[in-house]
């Protein structure tokens, strides 16, 4: 069931890979590069949700459901703040101007940063019976859903898919956890 539940609460990852695929000059070693930090964090978020479950005196899925619902809202808002700058009024049907460089990390660590408290989630709901197969299953589901989604993009067709819609969509995925694991 942890494996399963790593499936499922990853599924957000496709709509970074959406978002990063979408952009002309991030390469596909970048996604593998925020993948490899993202198992990192995946790892570290698990021997850390390990160590201090017993330590927290409430329930732990308070701190993933608030964490997920400010990524989601800082993931959402960042985007929005970026449309009212361009002073794109239609813009959600429109992507002109392509993503800086600023954009490509911050978007990596955000995904990290989820997949660890994922993990963390995870794990707390699972334990004392969590498992090493928890982190490795958020990461490398992380790394086939985004992998899939950027190399999905690339076709022909697929180019004229605005990069807000899928940013916005992964903002209220993870919205989506965060009122999942609250109630």
């Amino acid at each position: 069931m942890a494996i399963v539940s790593g499936l499922i609460v990853s599924v957000d990852a496709f709509f970074i890979g959406i978002s990063l695929g979408l952009q002309k000059q991030c390469r596909y070693r970048y996604l593998l590069i925020i993948n490899a930090v993202l198992l990192v964090l995946c790892l570290a978020g698990y021997l850390v949700a390990e160590r201090i479950y017993y330590r927290i005196p409430f329930e732990p899925d308070w701190i993933v459901g608030v964490s997920f619902l400010a990524l989601g809202t800082g993931n959402i808002v960042q985007c929005l703040r970026k449309r009212k700058r361009r002073k794109e009024c239609a813009a959600l049907l429109s992507d002109a101007a392509p993503a800086s460089k600023k954009t490509i990390v911050l978007s990596g660590v955000v995904m990290s940063v989820e997949a660890m408290l994922i993990t963390m989630g995870i794990t707390f709901l699972f334990l004392p019976r969590a498992t090493l197969w928890i982190p490795l299953t958020v990461a490398f589901a992380h790394l086939g859903y985004s992998t899939l989604s950027f190399w999905g993009v690339r076709g022909r067709h697929a180019q004229k898919i605005p990069a807000t819609i899928s940013q916005i969509l992964s903002g209220c995925a993870l919205l989506a956890y965060g009122a999942m694991a609250l109630l």
